[in-house]
């Protein structure tokens, strides 16, 4: 085990957290260097984030991930003497077989400012593509820090597509780049997202998400959140999303029950009277449904 993989040791030896991976134990004898961790079923949040074949990542999944990862964050920002993640990435975020989300790889995790402190100072770390810009241009480390690469990371959710990707056009070979200017575009934002969630969120949901991961890859630290308030801003997310699936479970078994009604009695007054009558369809939630999308812009546009 080198020195490098001490600091791990000595972080997840003393933190206990829910949405952090556990460190059972390690051996340092010799030429043995091993550490062991819990058992996470289900592996890294990149290897079925971005996987060709195979189901895909629901929304409500996606969700909780991103709910779990920044609990995670938001401890180690929060705890006595807060500490610096400074390597958050799909890879570092393991997953159990219930997709409960836990943070692992505690190798370039540092000790935050304290006292009068604004920043630690440090040699420039971590993974190109989810490094804050002040930190890669001054080296100069906060929390805040942490909540850019949490920004990117959100980001490859929402669009399920890797924060470097050399294989697209020129222009979209940085997401970042390229995507953030969308984000608070109410248009242009749902284009964008990942087509494989098509119809599993609401437009409203999707675009508030998108509003977070823009303020999170806002390139003034200050102008980014706290991890606690994207905490509170997911949770009540969640909680509205959970309220609106049980709302129209309910629309949806009471337009059912309605609807056979309707057609018992039309079966009646059909052998009466030899009409068919057509049963009203069932209301649906908000979703958003890319040609309805479209049919709506083209009205908006011949209007104009």
């Amino acid at each position: 085990m080198t020195c490098f993989k001490f600091t791990e040791v000595n972080y997840l030896g003393q933190l206990s957290h829910s949405n952090l991976v556990k460190l059972i134990g390690y051996c340092c004898e010799d030429e043995h260097r091993l550490l062991v961790y819990e058992y996470m079923a289900s592996g890294s949040l990149e290897k079925h984030l971005f996987r060709r074949v195979g189901c895909s990542l629901t929304w409500s999944k996606r969700m909780k991930i991103a709910l779990d990862a920044a609990k995670g964050l938001a401890f180690l920002h929060g705890a006595e003497r807060p500490i610096i993640y400074r390597d958050f990435k799909t890879s570092n975020i393991l997953l159990d077989a219930d997709f409960n989300a836990k943070l692992a790889d505690f190798g370039l995790a540092k000790d935050g400012p304290t006292g009068d402190q604004t920043h630690v100072s440090t040699r420039v770390m971590g993974t190109y593509g989810y490094a804050a810009p002040e930190y890669v241009m001054t080296g100069h480390l906060t929390a805040r820090s942490d909540v850019y690469g949490y920004g990117v990371v959100l980001l490859e959710m929402l669009l399920g597509r890797r924060a470097m990707d050399k294989c697209r056009p020129s222009r979209e070979h940085n997401l970042v780049e390229w995507a953030r200017p969308l984000l608070n575009h109410n248009k242009k934002v749902l284009r964008i997202l990942d087509p494989k969630m098509d119809g599993q969120y609401s437009a409203k949901t999707a675009r508030k998400v998108a509003n977070l991961a823009y303020q999170c890859l806002s390139q003034n630290p200050k102008g980014r959140p706290l991890m606690n308030e994207v905490v509170e801003l997911l949770e009540t997310l969640e909680t509205n999303d959970d309220s609106q699936e049980e709302a129209c479970t309910s629309v949806k078994k009471r337009n059912s029950g309605r609807t056979g009604s309707h057609r018992e009695g039309s079966a009646d007054r059909s052998r009466s009277t030899n009409v068919r009558s057509r049963s009203e369809p069932p209301k649906e939630c908000e979703l958003y449904d890319p040609t309805s999308f479209e049919t709506e812009e083209k009205s908006e546009s011949d209007r104009g």
